[in-house]
């Protein structure tokens, strides 16, 4: 069961506004994950409770909802260390239970906060408080503050000054003023919007490829600097070849702070000045910078994960070929190109290794191998690896097939990235302890032609490719993020319980490894589920796991045809109900969906979100969300980056997304980049806006460095090309084309 987690007031109205979402919806949500629901099922299921929230809105609030309870748990830690020491004042506690941003919590807590001895304690133990009291207070004594400094002076103590109590007096003054909260908020707001990110190269720096040039030397504002930037700049501190600072003018701050601290002119104005200098320059400046550096390592890293996030979602949704025997390839030189054929199940066939590229035989001694796999296995498709030796032997099936006159086999190339990794993997080992690493490799590939989401969910997302910085980011937060989308895209195809692999099933909502590793045993020692509600019949299965999973689980051909669509269980009745409004029956509306026009809703009990989406779904039930799968189609001239020109215009597939631009597969190795600012005729300020990883695009070729292996490509160029095709004129009318169009117009009248 899920922790409860209760929050006050006026956190929820603040998470509210800051969402901008109803308050009613908000509570809503937070109850229903208190009460163990998962996202993917509130969304689809609870929308009458939610008010139609989606899944973006109730992950943002489960987000807010875990930073918020997380602070209310240091909120409650630093009240009582405070309240220990014996400090909490009336004023002090208002300020801590209000505050709603961590940095001002811990700003609050800084005097309190145990530490290592510092100057100011030394001056406290030598018996100076009172007179930075005096300094900070800024009243006039009885007394001058040359009188009160000679007071104090005792060599005793180590005092043996008045010059040695005025300095140790304006250390405890620094340090009230290194943490004060109000002065603390004020400076990381100034560094925000006027601080500079400096970045230099190290005296001693080795970067061979140069891949940090352009950061050698190099001054952007933090207000605006760019994710992918910022993160460059980090990987070049990482790897010892820059360092990295923010900027901060000394003048700027030093007037925000004389602001602040001086409030009346007298004899210790002099002391407190030199008392904000050394607060900035010994205490301040580097603190600071040290947030600064983290908010920007914050906001880069919610950025890159983001930009992961949206290209790993468009992958797992790629159209899938479908259920259809498959041939797959990972190509090799050196030890061959290793095959397997799966049947529409996914299930192994034959494997065997082709030497194409080894011999100059080799093709010849391949060709009977692939043709006699084809035909005794009855293969519908052939899927290619796009690694080492990809194109050349894409060239050899393509040719073969069309010398074979095979023309109701077609043949793609698979991206293979992470295949490797799923290929060592325990899970490649547990399906197919007995073969080879790249065996499993190529029955991988032959898997993601026939659904993409299926085989991809068994390896790890990090390691599929599409990602920004992947390894510079906050790991936890991204394992946690890449979760939640392929969570997302899992249940919003639906799983088939009686084929799908406990990898795949762990991911169904309501669903852990544990369960779906028993719902697989089951399966196999009682035969395939028939209805939805055995599910109930596994160990480890209750009503809870069942409502949160049911709806997202497809029977085919069983014995309800309600248990292939989304409709949830719970809902079964009012399907029922909607057959007798329309005197048939559940099974005639599955097979005649027109017969739902004649639906009456106001005779239906059901929320209008509810019906809406039943409705939707009898009318196409069971249908995959997923687009058409359409292959990419190369130009088989263009094999190698050396025969890409300048001027082509090529096909390719969007590979990765970043905040710079979209890589783009074209065939030859090496992908090519259209710049953000090459992607669309239209102002966009982010390149998701105008493509999508998977996508099928055509592209122009702008520039080739052969050497640096760069691309650089245009899909701009390519509309600007077709708009100037468009707005070419047609001739002038003759007066026979006038009369002939007036002759139509006075046929079409009579």
């Amino acid at each position: 069961m899920t922790e409860k987690k209760t929050l006050p007031p006026a956190i929820l109205a603040h998470i509210a506004q800051a969402l901008n979402l109803p308050l009613r919806g908000l509570c809503a949500v937070i109850e229903l994950l208190n009460d163990g629901g998962t996202v993917p099922f509130i969304a689809r299921y609870r929308k009458e409770a939610t008010g139609n929230l989606d899944e973006v809105q109730i992950r943002a609030i489960e987000e807010k909802l875990n930073y918020f309870s997380e602070l209310e748990e240091r909120r409650e830690t630093i009240l009582a260390s405070i309240g220990e020491q014996g400090k909490l004042s009336d004023e002090l506690t208002t300020r801590i239970e209000t505050v709603l941003d961590r940095n001002e919590l811990e700003d609050l807590y800084l005097p309190y906060k145990p530490k290592r001895r510092t100057k100011a304690t030394i001056a406290r133990e030598k018996g100076l408080e009172p007179l930075a009291a005096y300094l900070w207070a800024q009243q006039p004594a009885a007394e001058p503050l040359h009188a009160l400094v000679a007071a104090l002076v005792n060599a005793e103590l180590g005092v043996s000054t008045a010059e040695e109590a005025l300095e140790g007096a304006r250390h405890i003054v620094a340090e009230w003023i290194s943490e004060n909260a109000d002065l603390r908020k004020a400076l990381r707001q100034l560094a925000f919007n006027e601080g500079v990110v400096v970045s230099r190269r190290n005296a001693d720096a080795v970067d061979e490829q140069e891949k940090f040039k352009m950061y050698y030397e190099y001054r952007e504002p933090a207000k605006t600097i760019p994710s992918h930037r910022m993160l460059a700049i980090r990987r070049g501190e990482s790897e010892n070849v820059l360092y990295f600072l923010i900027e901060i003018e000394k003048e700027c701050a030093i007037a925000l702070l004389r602001e602040q601290v001086l409030l009346e002119s007298g004899d210790w104005t002099p002391q407190l000045e030199l008392a904000i200098d050394d607060a900035w320059k010994r205490l301040l400046n580097t603190s600071v910078q040290g947030e600064i550096r983290l908010e920007l390592k914050r906001r880069s890293d919610t950025e890159a994960i983001q930009v992961f996030r949206d290209n790993l979602y468009h992958l797992l949704l790629a159209p899938p070929a479908g259920t259809i025997s498959v041939l797959g390839i990972d190509p090799g030189l050196r030890t061959g190109c290793k095959v397997a054929v799966v049947d529409e199940t996914g299930k192994l066939l034959a494997h065997d290794v082709l030497y194409l590229h080894t011999s100059k035989h080799g093709n010849a001694e391949a060709t009977p191998k692939l043709k006699a796999m084809l035909r005794l296995h009855n293969v519908r498709a052939i899927a290619i690896g796009n690694g080492t030796a990809s194109r050349e032997t894409d060239a050899f099936v393509r040719e073969f097939l069309l010398d074979k006159g095979n023309a109701d086999i077609y043949s793609v190339t698979v991206s293979e990235a992470g295949a490797s990794v799923y290929s060592a993997s325990d899970v490649a080992r547990q399906e197919f302890p007995d073969l080879d690493l790249t065996v499993r490799g190529a029955i991988s590939i032959a898997r993601r032609l026939q659904d993409p989401l299926s085989e991809l969910v068994k390896v790890d997302p990090k390691s599929i490719g599409v990602g920004q910085y992947q390894h510079d980011v906050d790991q936890r937060q991204l394992t946690e993020s890449l979760e939640s989308v392929v969570e997302s895209c899992v249940n919003r195809v639906g799983v088939d319980l009686n084929t799908a692999s406990w990898t795949l099933l762990r991911h169904v909502a309501g669903i852990t490894e544990r369960t779906a590793l028993s719902i697989v045993s089951h399966r196999n020692q009682h035969g395939t589920f028939r209805a939805r509600m055995q599910v109930l019949d596994v160990p480890g299965i209750g009503p809870k796991i069942f409502e949160q999973a049911a709806g997202f689980l497809r029977i085919r051909n069983g014995d309800n045809p309600l248990d292939m669509t989304a409709v949830h269980p719970e809902s079964y009745p009012l399907v029922e109900q909607i057959a007798q409004s329309l005197e048939t029956s559940v099974e005639e509306i599955i097979r005649e969906p027109k017969m739902l026009e004649k639906v009456d809703r106001s005779r239906l009990s059901a929320g209008a979100f509810t019906l809406d989406d039943i409705l939707a779904e009898l009318r196409k039930p069971g249908r995959d969300p997923r687009d058409k799968f359409v292959a990419p189609s190369f130009d088989e001239d263009v094999r190698m980056i050396e025969d890409v020109q300048a001027g082509m215009v090529l096909e390719g597939v969007v590979t990765n997304v970043t905040k710079f631009g979209a890589f783009v597969d074209i065939g030859v190795h090496q992908d090519g980049l259209v710049h953000i600012s090459e992607l669309s005729n239209r102002f966009i300020k982010d390149p998701s806006e105008a493509v999508r990883t998977g996508q099928i695009v055509k592209v122009k070729v702008l520039s080739v460095d052969t050497k640096a292996k760069r691309i650089g490509l245009s899909i701009k160029a390519l509309s600007a090309s077709r708009a100037l095709k468009k707005q070419v004129l047609p001739p002038p009318a003759t007066l026979d084309d006038k009369l002939a169009a007036l002759s139509m117009k006075w046929r079409t009248r009579s």
